[in-house]
């Protein structure tokens, strides 16, 4: 078992070499007396894209959420063992959680924009963190708008309604939103499950353009998603890392033979 002493020293290490965004250790979480993670141990590289698949109950989602500490939200969860960022261990209780999410960014399942114009939709973050001034705002929503590759379809209707936007654009529109706050990791929570294949490639498209400034994190229960859009695959089976690999390897050498089922079809 690594010690407290051991582990800071090696996140410090790793944050001066600047080769990884997250190191997991030993992390196991409980919604009250039920089990959901067991003891996932392992390393998510920076400026790269990891997908996190599984069949459905498997821990994907609240593994997620763990890494910014968006499970607190719920009565009873519980986490134990370190998520270490940036050097600071994220379950530790004295960390800035506000601040954490700011730097840590999250996309949901189904887009769920604002009731509100699509620069507010933008903006809205930037103001909490203390930007106030209309010219600074327009550059941060411009420059998120650009980012999410939506730009060019809302710049000459950005006082109009989000809702007014097709699905997909709405998806975007939410990325858009959790990148003006310049995060450098941005969590992604099966983010075209809701999304036509039109937009679903828009968004896959969007997800490997990202890792050139961001660190990203997918959850997807698409086995091609992840085969098509990330560096590395981690596989959860009922709330144990069954097998972590760069996506290539996993996905034609498997090494273990639960593996193997799952990308054969033989569950899911």
């Amino acid at each position: 078992m690594v010690v407290q002493g051991q582990t800071v020293q090696i996140a410090r290490q790793i944050q001066e070499e600047g080769v990884l965004a997250f190191q997991v250790r030993d992390l196991s979480f409980f919604y009250g007396k039920e089990q959901v993670l067991k003891g996932i141990t392992l390393d998510i590289p920076k400026r790269q894209v990891t997908a996190i698949m599984g069949p459905s109950g498997c821990g994907k989602s609240t593994f997620l959420r763990v890494l910014n500490r968006l499970y607190e939200i719920v009565p009873g969860a519980k986490a134990t063992g370190e998520v270490w960022f940036d050097g600071l261990n994220v379950l530790d209780p004295r960390v800035d959680v506000v601040g954490l999410r700011r730097r840590i960014g999250m996309v949901f399942q189904k887009p769920n924009p604002f009731p509100k114009s699509i620069f507010d939709n933008v903006a809205y973050g930037p103001r909490i963190h203390g930007v106030r001034r209309r010219r600074e705002l327009k550059a941060v929503v411009e420059r998120a708008l650009r980012q999410a590759a939506l730009w060019d379809e809302v710049k000459d209707k950005l006082h109009k309604s989000a809702f007014d936007l097709s699905g997909g654009q709405q998806q975007r529109l939410c990325i858009a939103r959790a990148l003006a706050t310049s995060p450098e990791v941005v969590l992604m929570d099966e983010p075209t499950s809701a999304l036509d294949p039109a937009a679903t490639a828009r968004i896959e498209g969007l997800v490997r353009q990202l890792k050139e400034d961001f660190t990203v994190v997918i959850v997807t229960h698409n086995l091609q998603q992840a085969a098509r859009v990330s560096d590395h695959t981690a596989f959860l089976l009922l709330g144990e890392l069954v097998e972590y690999a760069p996506t290539e390897e996993l996905f034609t050498r498997p090494k273990d033979p639960r593996t193997e089922d799952y990308l054969a079809g033989r569950f899911s």
